[in-house]
């Protein structure tokens, strides 16, 4: 049994004896960090759960006043600032801190999707072509990508900024689509090929020796081309949204030959951009079965009924199941 800290934003620690069946999985914002502690609990740890977001002391106090045997972190930014993570992360470790999820230079290197990708390119890793522009800085052309081309923020996650205008099939639409994240978002922009087949993601869990979970593919159940289809945040989180386009994820529908090629590649991603802990590595295969790396996002959903989950439960790992390996993946001082 472990003395556990759980740390999340403070608007999303769940309310003092919250029951199970009071949850809904759509529209109540604590439901990763209810299954986390309940999971925890069920593994017979002690919790105790710390709300963080604009300041850090409170985080140093706990450490060394509560001494516990591991900090569960579940913080996603820190000061409004996505960004900001791995400093989190490398406070726990100057304090010499066992933390469940990624080191902090997997963190600083996945979150700068251009850098990320460029490693990728690096080590013969398929990745869409892309390019980057800088808050401020204006469109000069779309450098030779092919249409139709994708934009995005360039550091952010959780589909932030993604909707069906995302996707743009001419100079025009792509310059309204940069405007859009530059002013309205105040991000830096990654503009990419859009690679039309499944989105396929593989969760891994682990450091040296390393776990793949099952493929596990984004289903849109009630549209005529599901291929054109991108996951926009009204995709990700408007349950009549869902509802409507039939959106679900499932065991991947591919052959064992291709699904074995890509857990290969996703084993590759996650030890060239030095991650640790657990991750989900997220592909797009274009219909000509081409395996293309969209992203590495060291700090997924982890919710009981998410991708990751539901692909360790397919392959016969209980939720409490998966938390205890993720707590045995954990980064351990001086390791």
């Amino acid at each position: 049994m472990k003395n556990v800290l759980a740390i999340m934003h403070k608007s999303l620690i769940p309310p003092e004896g919250f029951k199970k069946e009071e949850i809904d999985r759509f529209k109540t914002p604590w439901v990763t960090e209810a299954d986390v502690i309940m999971a925890l609990k069920e593994l017979g740890h002690t919790v105790t759960t710390l709300g963080i977001d604009e300041e850090i002391t409170p985080l140093v106090a706990s450490i060394k006043n509560q001494k516990p045997d591991l900090v569960f972190n579940m913080l996603e930014q820190f000061n409004n600032d996505p960004a900001m993570d791995y400093h989190i992360v490398t406070l726990l470790e100057l304090h010499q801190a066992t933390y469940t999820g990624c080191n902090p230079k997997g963190l600083l290197i996945a979150r700068d999707k251009a850098l990320a990708k460029k490693i990728l390119k690096f080590h013969k890793i398929a990745t869409p072509n892309f390019f980057t522009i800088k808050k401020g800085k204006k469109l000069r052309s779309h450098k030779g990508l092919r249409f139709p081309l994708i934009v995005k923020c360039a550091s952010e996650e959780a589909s932030y900024g993604i909707a069906q205008a995302s996707v743009v099939h001419n100079l025009q639409k792509l310059q309204e689509r940069v405007d859009y994240i530059q002013n309205e978002l105040a991000q830096d922009v990654l503009v990419e090929e859009f690679i039309e087949g499944k989105e396929i993601y593989v969760g891994v869990i682990g450091n040296k020796r390393l776990k793949v979970l099952p493929a596990w593919e984004l289903v849109y159940k009630n549209v005529e081309k599901p291929e054109k289809e991108i996951y926009t945040e009204r995709a990700k989180w408007n349950e009549k949204y869902r509802n409507r386009k039939g959106i679900d994820h499932a065991k991947a529908d591919i052959s064992q030959e291709l699904e074995k090629k890509i857990q290969k590649v996703a084993k590759k991603v996650y030890k060239v951009l030095n991650l640790s802990g657990y991750a989900r590595i997220d592909f797009r295969i274009g219909n000509d079965e081409k395996i293309h790396v969209l992203e590495a996002n060291p700090n997924p959903n982890i919710s009981s009924d998410d991708e990751f989950a539901e692909s360790a439960k397919y392959s016969g790992i209980t939720y409490p199941e998966l938390i205890k390996s993720l707590i045995g993946a954990g980064q351990k001082p001086n390791s």
